[in-house]
């Protein structure tokens, strides 16, 4: 989990940076929204690969999708260790039971 840390650490350097200084700055200045954005092309970019079944490419996609929801968060303020937090939390919980326990909405 290291590297997702440190990912997330220099996302985090780059909040507020000039656009043009990089490319997770100039996504950022864009705004969430812009943000979750990409996060989706890049997911739908994973599932075509998925479904493709070409090991290299979907593992170049997950990384992209990795680092995308890292910037989406980043962009709405809520920090890896929170979302690392709320899986620990659902650890040992059936998925089927921890859906249910949802709020319906």
């Amino acid at each position: 989990m290291n590297i997702l840390h440190d990912l997330a650490a220099t996302i985090e350097t780059r909040k507020g940076a000039e656009p043009d200084s990089s490319w997770t700055a100039k996504l950022l200045a864009k705004g969430p929204e812009k943000c979750a954005e990409k996060f989706g092309e890049e997911a739908v970019e994973a599932i075509i690969e998925a479904v493709k079944g070409d090991k290299d490419k979907l593992t170049a996609e997950a990384a992209d999708v990795l680092y995308h929801l890292l910037v989406m968060l980043a962009a709405r303020d809520v920090a890896l260790d929170d979302v690392l937090a709320e899986l620990a939390r659902r650890q040992g919980t059936s998925g089927i039971a921890e859906k249910a326990s949802r709020p319906k909405t």
